[in-house]
């Protein structure tokens, strides 16, 4: 295995352990800042398949401009850590066990029928990830995305106004 797989694999393993993080802490801050940590693993991803626009674009528009109006939408609710019931653990831990459970079943069954071949030759570049964004199909999931953050901006700021 040559030493950009490894590093491949190295930021896709940082990637997923951040993103657990992120689903799993309590505290919406650091939840933030894991999100950061996932997003600037992605852009490296991206710099390993050749692709260093994107990579460029992934730090500045995700883990600098979203993440700082998270961030600030964040500090402006002034939320808190979730608190615990005391008598949910043990229904909750056995339903993440269950489906930690079904999921390893899943994971498995892909594999088992996966056929591997060489590997295909991968297009990242700028001009085709532009091509592919903005074609039909997807031009309607990016403008909803961007709709879809907006009205969670406006109820963030509608939440936190206080009435006078």
């Amino acid at each position: 295995m040559d030493f950009a797989a490894l590093l491949f694999y190295a930021f896709g393993a940082l990637a997923l352990g951040s993103a657990i993080v992120v689903i799993s802490q309590r505290n919406p801050i650091y939840s933030a800042f894991a999100l950061i940590v996932t997003l600037c693993s992605l852009s490296a991803i991206y710099g390993l398949l050749g692709s260093p626009f994107i990579a460029v674009l992934q730090i500045v528009v995700y883990a600098g401009a979203i993440m700082v109006l998270f961030l600030f939408v964040l500090m402006l609710l002034n939320v808190k850590r979730e608190g615990r019931d005391p008598g949910d653990g043990r229904t909750l831990k056995g339903v993440a066990l269950a489906l930690a459970v079904l999921l390893a079943l899943q994971i498995g069954t892909v594999l088992m029928r996966a056929r591997l071949g060489p590997a295909r030759p991968l297009d990242a570049s700028t001009e085709k990830m532009a091509r592919d964004l903005f074609s039909l199909p997807y031009l309607y999931v990016f403008e909803a995305t961007s709709v879809l953050i907006l009205a969670a901006l406006v109820g963030a700021v509608a939440l936190a106004r206080k009435d006078s």
